[in-house]
Parts: C-alpha cells; structure tokens; sequence
C-alpha cells in the first residue's frame, strides 16, 4: 500500500536494483504501481562496485517487465551506482533532472497550497500528525486545512529533519499538527479560508 501511495504522489520514480541480485518481488511490485499511476521510471542499477555484479542481467530482467533502457529504444535511463562508494550518484541526479525537464514539471509556488497525505499516525502527547507533500502554492503556519474527512489549523510543521518551519513549497514534505483527526494517507489536503467552511465540507463529506 505504501509503495502504490508513493508512487500516485510522485512525478518520477527512481527503482534501485541491486546489481548482483536483480528483479526481486518487490521491484516487481513498484514497477507494477508506477505503471498504474503512468509515472516514468529512471533505474538506479546499485552495487555496481561488487565483483559479481551483472548490470546486463538487470536489463535483460526489467525488460520482461516493459522497462527498456534507451539504448535498446525505451524510455527508461539506467544509471550505474554504488550507495557504498558513492559512485555514479551526480549521474542519477542529472538523469531525475533530465527526466523532469522532459515532462516540464512545474509547481505554481504563490497562493493557498493543495498536496497529498503521505503518511499519518496518532501522537500520545502531540495527537494526530499527518506527513504531507505540498503539490502547488505554499503551507504556511496557521493556515486552515482540509484532509479528507479531517481538518483543523496547522499549529506546528516540521520539514525531514524534524526542525520546525513557518511555510513549504511544491514538492517538499511537512509533517503537519493541528488536525481534528488522523487523515487517511492519500487524501487530498486543501487550503480553505476559514475553519467553519472546512468543518462544513469535511463533516459533509
């Protein structure tokens, strides 16, 4: 479910094989979600320092499951990596870069922000928390959300590294407090105007 959530909130996934075991079951599964969701993939080709790695095999085994590289006339770039030794990651961001020109990825970054619950939990002594990932327009602190059947004023947000934020922009991730409840991951969240209308819609709802 977190792999088939993931891939519908993204523009671009990145599949990391590892070279020396190939497609195992889960990377049959992301494939499978990032078909679904029509999402392009770049393949990370991973432990590509081992002796016994064997990134042909990897082609050959990810083509079965329509994912071509270029060179053989697909769509998908393979880039070579090591994790370990740091090989070839400058080579991945370029290929993410490259792919999001392609699709001409662009987020309007003013005006009320709309995103997607990624994860949600219920805190003991914070309540509920929701991580959400910002699509278009900015989240500010205090501004009035709407998620699914849940809404509330964001008191507190924190970006990946715990430290508390005042706003997030298009494609950054925000664990938010404040809600009435714990959301549903992959409900939409909305910027409303004010608390009562949000009530309204999400008791509607």
């Amino acid at each position: 479910a977190m792999r088939a959530r993931g891939a519908q909130a993204t523009d671009i996934v990145v599949l990391v094989v590892a070279a020396d075991d190939g497609v195992m079951p889960q990377t049959i599964e992301a494939i499978q979600h990032a078909k679904a969701a029509q999402v392009p993939v770049v393949v990370a080709v991973n432990k590509i320092d081992k002796p016994e790695a064997d990134p042909d095999r990897v082609k050959n085994e990810l083509a079965q499951y329509g994912i071509i590289p270029e060179e053989w006339g697909g769509e998908s770039q393979f880039v070579h990596v090591s994790a370990k030794a740091g090989t070839g990651i400058d080579d991945l961001l370029n290929a993410i870069l490259l792919q999001a020109e392609v699709l001409e990825l662009k987020a309007v970054r003013k005006g009320m922000a709309s995103g997607v619950v990624i994860e949600s939990f219920l805190d003991k002594g914070r309540g509920p928390v929701a991580t959400v990932l910002v699509r278009e327009g900015t989240l500010n602190r205090g501004d009035i959300v709407l998620c699914g059947f849940e809404y509330g004023r964001v008191r507190a947000m924190r970006n990946e590294l715990g430290q508390e934020v005042q706003e997030a922009g298009p494609s950054i991730p925000v664990e938010i407090l404040g809600l009435s409840g714990v959301p549903a991951a992959g409900d939409e969240v909305t910027v409303v105007r004010d608390e009562k209308k949000a009530r309204e819609v999400a008791l509607y709802r």
